[in-house]
């Protein structure tokens, strides 16, 4: 069983070492409608309730971890565990007893940490579950096969949360981000992301938005990466190419970065640190080419990194 070592072990019997093995593929955050610390959630699934979640987050940034991530946890219906062995991750938040609080900053860079090391330990991988098996992140509410009945868990805060800040976090925290070297001020942080599919002509350059088309208006010093998914049906053979370029306020007079090449479906990445002078903008476009002309589908798009004002 994998204990994350950024917890406080509460050990619960005999659901530790007698419900079966799982395979985790996602994480799936919870929100209790409690306003309970970690080791109250954890009195709570001792002693009121045959049910459990791996982890609990109190408002303070208290985490606790009840079960091993390799051990099966029943507060997903589902997604618990499928016949393949595979299964979900899950953690229980502190919340009001509504939950429409948002999380507490405590609680926002505890789930970032924990994203990540899931990440790294069980290669969960960074994108949004696209459905209710998909392998990714996601929230209690997102698909209907993780609640017998349906649930609003978490609320619309908690959302808006996990989609701009939570899991844009996690991207950037697990790809190993940090700032330039010797760089005296404090950062300030781009996360966004767009879950809007789009549909990318063969050999067309196209502009991205993600809470818009511009990423950073200068003067400005940053360190930016955006990581793109493309559906599994995009040709095995298709070159993916990505570029950050500059232009003028009004998105004129392109300048274009080294243009960097991946193929196939699933995840790339794009990386980009430089200045961005003032009365320039900076942005990013992508091109998809297919052997055979069709189209590419694009899935999900974040960035992310830090940023400094010059």
């Amino acid at each position: 069983m994998a204990w994350y070592p950024g917890a406080t072990k509460y050990e619960l019997q005999p659901e530790s070492d007698g419900q079966p093995a799982i395979r985790p593929t996602q994480f799936i955050m919870h929100s209790i409608a409690a306003p309970w610390t970690a080791r109250r959630i954890y009195e709570y699934w001792r002693d009121s309730s045959n049910l459990e979640s791996h982890f609990g987050l109190g408002y303070e940034g208290d985490l606790g971890q009840y079960i091993g991530t390799e051990t099966r946890a029943d507060a997903n219906y589902k997604a618990n565990l499928r016949p393949d062995g595979s299964g979900a991750v899950s953690i229980e938040t502190a919340s009001n007893l509504q939950h429409t609080d948002p999380w507490t900053a405590e609680q926002v860079e505890k789930l970032i940490a924990l994203g990540a090391w899931l990440h790294r330990r069980h290669g969960i991988p960074l994108r949004v579950c696209r459905s209710a098996s998909d392998p990714g992140y996601g929230y209690h509410r997102l698909h209907a096969d993780w609640a017998v009945s349906g649930t609003a868990c978490p609320g619309d805060a908690r959302v808006r949360q996990f989609r701009n800040v939570v899991f844009p976090g996690i991207v950037a925290r697990a790809t190993g981000q940090s700032p330039p070297q010797e760089e005296p001020d404090m950062p300030s942080m781009l996360n966004e992301s767009n879950t809007v599919d789009v549909v990318l002509r063969s050999g067309v350059w196209t502009g991205l938005a993600f809470t818009d088309a511009v990423l950073h208006s200068g003067p400005r010093r940053h360190s930016t990466v955006v990581h793109l998914l493309f559906a599994d049906s995009t040709h095995r053979e298709a070159r993916i190419e990505g570029r950050f370029y500059l232009t003028d306020t009004a998105g004129k007079n392109p300048s274009a970065y080294l243009t960097v090449t991946g193929k196939g479906p699933g995840g790339h990445q794009f990386q980009c640190a430089a200045d961005v002078p003032k009365g320039r903008h900076l942005r990013f476009e992508v091109r998809a080419t297919t052997p055979d002309g069709s189209s590419v589908r694009l899935l999900h798009r974040v960035v992310s990194g830090p940023y400094w004002a010059l």
